[in-house]
């Protein structure tokens, strides 16, 4: 019997889930550099990869990577 994909992901592991999009997305959250606010860019591992001044910069920096923006609250 062929696995779902839904049996597929609820049997990935700790590892498996920690690099599943990895490459694939990015998320932005607000930091502060130096005393100046910016916009933080983490691989969807958590891996720091770049930062920009705004959110839009930091948005279009992800997709000229071709990779998808995601915003953590």
């Amino acid at each position: 019997m062929n696995p779902t994909p839904s049996t597929t992901l609820r049997n990935l592991s700790a590892v498996d889930w920690a690099q599943f999009g990895a490459q694939e997305m990015a998320y932005i959250r607000p930091v502060t550099v130096n005393g100046t606010q910016a916009v933080a860019i983490h691989a969807a591992d958590g891996t720091p990869i770049g930062a920009a001044p705004t959110e839009a910069l930091a948005i279009a920096a992800i997709l000229q990577h071709e990779m998808a923006p995601v915003l953590v609250h």
